[in-house]
């Protein structure tokens, strides 16, 4: 696929050193890495390799990725790579999409506070499924899911939010059967966000009481208790959004979602327009309107833009993709193998919808077919960082 004619690489290229050097003191050290990361991804300071067809023998240099998880060119491999690992873990059932977001004044607090917040934010929103799915006047039964954490708006805004992606079901409370929702409903939003904004405010007043907030910019007084509950207070009394969607297509359906979502940063390359230095413009969805073309052009300062994007890079060793339930990591493998028992169903065949291949603009991971005569590229060579390939050929704008 060709290379879009902007990225968010340009950009850095050309205004890191200078935002750098401006904001000094002021970017954190993951920060500084995901900058740098993304300045030297697919360029000869990572290394990379000679690949040559196998029919005309024409070569290509090849640069290595720098795999960053917020590096736009670097996510679907990765995408692909996690999907292939969860195929086997598909049920034969209804899947439903559950979103919990985070009110504005919340958001607020995460900002300075994202390890920390985030994490309350999977921990209420997981136990929260897990709690109304356990009641017998609704499921009565024990659920799995996978939440993936996105922090963005459209706008690259700061705008924190979970993906639930649940099977529609779960296991009895003795293990014995498998009880199934009704079909195309799976948990009243209602009952979720009441429960959802209780046990998110009761986290965040234990963080409080422990010390493990922060306060910097408008909020410095919110270090007092009595204070932090005032500002809590107003929120105890709204409606927090919890959004189920209608049920996907299937478990197809289900894993191309995922694949969409589990490894998005805040901007995708193929959404930039133009810069012209002083400026970004880019593509954006304005959902707040309901009908007609929500697709708009937004443009902003470039330091305003590079501001945006570092803002949702996440804490060192902080994991987005989070399982809860029957999916927990360690006893997902044995809870599955017996629900597919009680479900009398044959394991997913160990091979992930459309393998090989990406709906992703910024996926150029696989070797592509010669330009000169559509032949197969091998590797012939590897180089290191700050090493000069041997080879004449000129470096691919689709670089590996």
């Amino acid at each position: 696929m060709p290379r879009p004619r902007l990225e968010v690489a340009d950009i850095f290229h050309a205004h890191g050193p200078a935002y750098r050097r401006d904001h000094a003191g002021h970017l954190n050290l993951p920060q500084l890495k995901v900058m740098s990361a993304i300045e030297t991804c697919r360029t000869a300071a990572l290394g990379g390799h000679v690949a040559a067809c196998t029919d005309c023998g024409h070569e290509h240099i090849a640069y290595n990725s720098c795999r960053n998880r917020h590096c736009p060119k670097c996510q679907g491999a990765a995408s692909r790579e996690w999907m292939q690992a969860r195929i086997a873990d598909l049920l034969p059932v209804e899947y439903f999409h559950v979103v919990f977001t985070l009110p504005a004044p919340i958001a607020d607090i995460a900002y300075h506070n994202k390890a920390a917040v985030y994490g309350l934010l999977f921990k209420a929103s997981a136990q929260t499924l897990l709690t109304i799915a356990a009641d017998p006047k609704h499921l009565g039964a024990r659920i799995g899911m996978t939440s993936v954490l996105h922090t963005w708006g459209s706008a690259m805004t700061h705008h924190p939010h979970v993906h639930v992606i649940v099977p529609g079901g779960g296991l009895s409370p003795d293990g014995a059967r498998w009880i199934g929702c009704r079909p195309g409903f799976f948990l009243p939003v209602k009952v979720l966000s009441r429960l959802f904004r209780r046990l998110f405010l009761e986290g965040l007043m234990r963080l409080h009481r422990t010390g493990k907030l922060r306060f910097f910019g408008d909020l410095p007084e919110l270090v007092d208790p009595d204070a932090f509950a005032a500002h809590l207070a107003p929120l105890r009394k709204t409606n927090w959004v919890v959004y189920a969607k209608p049920p996907f297509g299937g478990p197809e359906a289900v894993l191309a979602y995922l694949g969409r979502y589990t490894h998005r940063v805040a901007i995708s390359n193929h959404r930039l327009i133009s810069t012209d230095g002083d400026t970004v413009s880019f593509r954006w969805k304005d959902y707040r309107i309901r009908r007609g073309d929500r697709m708009k052009v937004m443009r902003l300062p470039t330091d305003e833009f590079i501001r945006r994007f570092l803002i949702h890079v996440l804490p060192s060793g902080f994991h987005r993709i989070r399982h809860a339930g029957f999916l927990a990591n360690g006893i997902r493998r044995d809870r599955i193998e017996k629900t597919r028992r009680l479900l009398e169903t044959e394991p997913a065949p160990d091979r992930a919808p459309h393998e090989g291949t990406s709906d992703d603009p910024d996926d150029r991971a696989a070797l592509p077919p010669c330009p000169k005569c559509g032949g197969a590229m091998i590797i012939i060579a590897t180089f290191l960082r700050g090493q000069i390939p041997k080879s004449r050929a000129p470096p691919w704008e689709d670089a590996a």
